[in-house]
């Protein structure tokens, strides 16, 4: 009966353990079921995004192919209507070509008796001039920044050095100093025996800039006082003329260049004028603008005194060509006389100093004189005759005169050896003796050091024989050793 309970137990127990494991089975399959259905639905749902976006995908490709295609029709269509201008443009340019050929032809046969060969030499030979001044305006410009700037540093190292010997001689030496006085200290840029010359733009930007009165009065005197005046020639006529021939001679100025002209301002839009005036007159340099304002005085200032002083019937001389007569009669071009003054003996004195010679009162001549109308004429004038004044004036031809450099080397070697050779000398002694008395310092700490070791034991020392001499056991001895020894127990300060 027990085992049969027993076992009963067992069974009821197996049958409880089976029926708990049947209801968990059941249970993870049941959540297991719905995880998946769920993970189905999930998926489904995003096979269906899938294939929307394929369709989306497939439609806006089809469209584009068809954009495509259209947008290759129209191509083919403009293509062939380029062709097609082409076409004409080519036939159009063939029977340009054939009468650009027809006329060049025709022209070759006008001017073969002509001098090509001279034109084209002197062509190239005021191109080479105008490059060579230019260059050498540059040059010079790019020269003297570069001296300017090794001047400095060197100068630098110079005032260092001056610096270190006054040090050395007031501090070290104990000597009075007194600074040098040089003839290089006080020299500023290259040494310039000659003025560089600037180019007519720059000048005529500077003439211009002078008398221009934006800015105010105190702003326009101190541009005029860095402004070299034109020679003997005031800034106002020069201005005046300037702004004659910038408004008078549009005809010189390209067309591409007019049509920017009116972006600028008035000085600016002036500056373009004469600039392009400028290189169709072949007007380079400070000269040769210097030539064409005297021109204009001069041709005015005789034809002023041609019409007061000309008796009735006496023929009129051409005043363009008057200064080239003033230049024959007076090779040196200095203290020129107007004609007119040695026909006029007798006259009012204002009569006689209008009649002065133009070069002395060139500057004093009033620019109203000169009239808009008379401009074409007095450039037709000067055009004609401006080789044969450039021929004659020996200083138009050069724009730099040539660099005396003989006294460059000098002017380096001396900022160099700014510190005289005995200076240097003194100066290996000093450091040689200095170098020694440092050596004699240094064994000096090192003995200092040394001695406060030693003072230091002998202090020690005392105490301690101090102390053995002091003690009981000495009066306990027959013979005590302070009986055989005469010790000084003093302190150790008062035995040093």
């Amino acid at each position: 009966l027990e085992y049969l309970r027993a076992r009963m137990r067992k069974v009821e127990d197996f049958e409880k353990q089976l029926n708990q494991l049947r209801v968990q089975d059941e249970e993870e399959y049941s959540s297991m079921k719905i995880q998946l259905e769920s993970d189905v639905q999930n998926l489904e749902r995003q096979l269906q995004q899938l294939k929307a976006v394929y369709q989306l995908n497939q439609e806006k490709l089809e469209y584009s192919l068809q954009v495509l295609k259209k947008q290759d029709e129209e191509n083919t269509i403009i293509r062939s209507q380029q062709r097609r201008k082409l076409n004409r443009l080519h036939s159009l340019l063939n029977n340009l070509r054939t009468k650009l050929a027809k006329q060049e032809k025709q022209f070759r046969e006008e001017n073969q008796n002509l001098a090509a060969d001279c034109e084209r030499i002197t062509g190239q030979c005021k191109e080479v001039q105008r490059s060579m001044r230019h260059f050498a305006v540059s040059d010079a410009e790019k020269f003297t920044e570069v001296w300017l700037m090794n001047e400095e540093e060197a100068k630098g190292l110079m005032r260092r050095a001056l610096d270190a010997d006054r040090i050395i001689h007031t501090q070290q030496l104990g000597l009075p100093w007194e600074e040098p006085h040089y003839w290089f200290l006080n020299n500023v840029g290259p040494l310039g025996r000659y003025r560089a010359k600037r180019m007519a733009t720059k000048l005529a930007s500077e003439v211009l800039t002078a008398g221009s009165a934006e800015g105010g009065k105190e702003n326009t005197a101190k541009v005029e006082d860095r402004v070299t005046p034109l020679r003997n020639i005031s800034k106002k006529t020069a201005k005046r003329i300037l702004q004659l021939v910038s408004d008078e001679s549009g005809f010189l100025i390209e067309s591409k260049l007019l049509r920017h002209l009116h972006t600028l301002g008035r000085h600016e839009c002036t500056l373009m004028k004469l600039d392009s005036i400028f290189a169709a007159l072949e007007i380079d340099s400070e000269d040769d603008l210097y030539q064409l304002v005297d021109f204009f005085l001069k041709y005015k200032a005789q034809e002023v005194a041609d019409s007061q002083v000309r008796p009735p019937g006496t023929a009129t001389r051409c005043p363009a060509c008057w200064p080239s007569l003033q230049s024959q009669g007076n090779p040196g071009g200095e203290d020129v006389k107007d004609p007119a003054e040695d026909r006029e003996d007798s006259g009012s004195s204002a009569q006689r100093d209008e009649l002065k010679s133009p070069r002395s009162s060139l500057g004093s001549l009033p620019s109203v004189y000169i009239h808009a109308d008379d401009v074409l004429k007095i450039l037709k004038a000067f055009v004609r005759d401006f080789d044969k004044l450039r021929e004659k004036d020996g200083s138009a031809k050069e724009v730099l005169q040539v660099q005396d450099s003989s006294e460059d080397c000098e002017y380096w070697e001396a900022l160099a050896h700014v510190i005289p050779e005995p200076t240097l000398k003194l100066w290996d002694a000093l450091a040689v003796a200095l170098g020694e008395y440092y050596e004699v310092l240094t064994r000096r700490a090192s003995l200092l050091a040394e001695t406060a070791v030693l003072q230091q034991q002998n202090s020690e020392l005392y105490l301690l024989l101090e102390e053995y001499v002091s003690s009981g056991v000495n009066s306990k001895l027959l013979s005590p050793p302070t009986q055989w020894m005469d010790l000084n127990l003093s302190c150790p300060g008062e035995a040093q």
